[in-house]
């Protein structure tokens, strides 16, 4: 099976704050020559529908020095593959505050929890298997799977291996320019644990991911994931052990960096990542048309950061 574990990511650190998706007005000069192009975005998720009223203007008063420009703005729509889950209710949370249209597919639909934020998502109820992908991807500028599970090495392959190929498959049909999957980290495993339906999995969904979308997939490889994650109405509190497990390992790494050749030496030093780390990581990857390939631990830090601004 091809390895990807030397491909890095390209990923940019956004530096401005994204366009609002709210309706602007805005007055333009009459005279345009001087007007500079790279005022206006580029980015290809940011589809502008401009009403301009300058002929009707000029020609009531030749001698205006303004007019006014409506513009409809419309962000990001993306598609959250398991957004109804620990990882991907965290994305769409995320997502919703950045502005960005959310649609969750999974299994359990809409989550039973109040927060004002899960009203501005649409649930659709189905399995990636049997999904009508003309109901979901229209329209999506990018896709995010977080499908994964744990059982038997059978149940594993098709859940984190299958359900992903799928899910790529219909977003490079549907020509969505972006996917982006939540994968995990190896911790330095020897290649014959690497072999379980788990990681076997995750490698085969990572391979799609980076062979489809190759100059725009994303594949987020994070460590132990905590956070607050609630599990049949009750509410885990992962961050007690993971925040400051995380905080002791990133102070202490320059003593232990000697140790992180040994086989399976991440199951201990490899730092736990926010679960809010990873959605925001996520966002930048959304709207950074430059970012692709795989991001590690530490890349999935400060891409995160850089949205967090």
């Amino acid at each position: 099976m091809a390895s990807f574990s030397n491909i890095g990511a390209i990923c940019k650190v956004p530096s401005a704050p994204s366009l609002s998706s709210s309706s602007s007005r805005a007055l333009f000069p009459t005279t345009l020559r001087n007007f500079n192009h790279s005022q206006v975005s580029r980015s290809r998720s940011c589809r502008l529908c401009i009403r301009s009223s300058y002929a009707e203007a000029v020609r009531g008063n030749p001698n205006s020095d303004a007019i006014d420009v409506v513009a409809d703005v419309k962000t990001e729509r993306i598609v959250v593959i398991g957004g109804s889950g620990f990882v991907g209710s965290a994305i769409c949370k995320a997502a919703v505050s950045e502005g960005i249209e959310v649609i969750s597919l999974s299994r359990s639909g809409r989550p039973s929890n109040s927060n004002p934020w899960v009203d501005q998502v649409t649930w659709i109820t189905g399995d990636v298997f049997y999904a009508n992908w003309d109901e979901i991807l229209i329209g999506a500028t990018a896709v995010v799977s977080t499908l994964g599970g744990f059982g038997s090495d059978e149940q594993m392959l098709r859940i984190n291996g299958e359900a992903n190929v799928v899910a790529v498959n219909a977003a490079k049909e549907y020509g969505i320019p972006k996917f982006i999957l939540i994968s995990v980290h190896d911790y330095n495993l020897p290649s014959f644990l690497l072999q379980s339906g788990y990681f076997t999995g995750k490698r085969k969904a990572e391979s799609e991911v980076l062979s489809k979308f190759p100059s725009s997939g994303v594949v987020l490889r994070p460590a132990f994931i905590y956070g607050k994650r609630k599990v049949d109405g009750f509410e885990i509190p992962l961050d007690l052990i993971g925040e400051p497990l995380e905080k002791l390992l990133r102070a202490t790494e320059s003593f232990t960096k000697p140790l992180n050749s040994l086989p399976a030496s991440d199951l201990v030093l490899a730092p736990p990542v926010s679960v809010d780390d990873v959605a925001y990581a996520v966002i930048n990857a959304v709207k950074d048309d430059d970012c692709f390939g795989i991001l590690t631990i530490d890349q999935i830090k400060e891409a995160a950061a850089g949205v967090k601004v």
